[in-house]
């Protein structure tokens, strides 16, 4: 059974080793946006590189998601929801959420499905304008699903508050797989309709509708215009009590996030993207390594979604592309793409793929 209790955390980094499975749990990295508006009937990755934003059947519900300045004591940045428009009632099929999805390579360690099964802790600081009662779960998809709830209370609105949460260790629904793949999320719930949070699994049991957000009782966060609700200092650890966050380099914390996510934004006009190989008078092709080993290939590429973001540099001269760049294929290590122009290139120069304006990017994602 989890137990929930709040306590005061320290901002030290103490003892050796990358204990946290959090990654970006300060909330420094957020390369897709620093703010999205408008966010609503889609689920997805959106601006705090890792956070991922859930929701089912949502009806008028619109928010802003950001990377805010506001955080507690010891930390600079926080994961920000803010509801523009609210939701006129929480149906029996709505829900909200916000989640962190891990591989199963990397959790290996918590010994899920066997009687050596660990226990684990999560802490956070959460700040939030609505008080009340708000779900947290921990979910494991593969093999037999499995899922364990537990709850936090916002005690006083607009305050940061610490929170841990401990959860025994899963000793059935099957082992966890040594691979890539998904085997863990810890999700923070913000609504939750009668479908989804009628039964409360305070320990560990084989996942159904009704158990996903049991315990959640506060949807004001999606109900109230103008409603906040924020979250910072997220550490995930084995053992039975939190220890202090886990600080890293924002270079360490750089690189955990770019095996998900990789993006090349340009800073202004004429910034170079990849180098490349002209191969006949309209179209060049390029590629890019990532800095880092990905999670897997990339299937796709993403731009800015303007052609006129973009040049090919060739022979002394820039052309303007007539489409956003392609995707052509990728591997863990590595991205090729296509440019186009309208003519006048030659066959066999190098060409050099640019930026037009600061608006331009591209991007490439294996994210759970």
């Amino acid at each position: 059974m989890p137990l929930v209790k709040v306590q005061s955390r320290g901002t030290e980094n103490v003892g050796g080793g990358n204990r946290n499975f959090v990654q970006n749990g300060a909330m420094l990295v957020s390369q897709r946006s620093t703010q999205t508006t408008g966010l609503g009937a889609s689920s997805g990755y959106f601006t705090l590189d890792r956070f991922r934003y859930g929701q089912n059947s949502r009806d008028e519900a619109v928010l802003t998601m950001e990377q805010a300045s506001d955080a507690p004591s010891g930390f600079s940045k926080s994961f920000k929801l803010t509801t523009t428009t609210p939701e006129s009632a929480i149906d029996a099929d709505n829900l909200f959420w916000i989640e962190q999805r891990f591989e199963g390579q990397d959790i290996t360690g918590l010994k899920n499905g066997t009687s050596d099964a660990v226990t684990t802790t999560l802490s956070f600081h959460v700040k939030s304008s609505i008080t009340g009662t708000f779900g947290v779960s921990l979910y494991k998809p593969e093999n037999t699903a499995r899922i364990i709830n537990a709850t936090y209370t916002i005690s006083s609105a607009d305050t940061w508050e610490s929170k841990t949460i401990t959860f025994a260790g899963d000793t059935s629904g099957g082992g966890t797989n040594n691979d890539n793949t998904e085997a863990l999320r810890v999700i923070w719930h913000l609504a939750s309709g009668g479908n989804y949070d009628s039964t409360n699994s305070t320990s560990w049991a084989d996942y159904s509708t009704t158990n996903w957000a049991g315990g959640h009782a506060q949807d004001g966060v999606i109900t109230t215009s103008n409603a906040t609700w924020q979250l910072t200092g997220v550490q995930y650890e084995i053992g039975e009590q939190a220890s202090d966050f886990q600080f890293e380099s924002f270079g360490e914390t750089v690189s955990r996030c770019q095996r998900y996510y990789f993006k090349i934004q340009a800073d202004g006009s004429a910034d170079t993207f990849a180098m490349g190989s002209v191969i006949n008078t309209t179209t060049t092709d390029h590629n890019v390594s990532f800095p880092v080993q990905m999670r897997e290939s990339p299937t796709a590429i993403e731009t800015s979604g303007t052609a006129s973001d973009y040049n090919t540099f060739t022979n002394g001269t820039a052309y303007n592309n007539t489409s956003v760049p392609s995707f052509t294929r990728a591997t863990t290590m590595t991205a090729y793409y296509r440019t186009t122009v309208t003519s006048s290139l030659t066959a066999g120069k190098a060409g050099i793929h640019r930026a037009n304006n600061a608006d331009a990017f591209l991007a490439w994602s294996a994210d759970l």
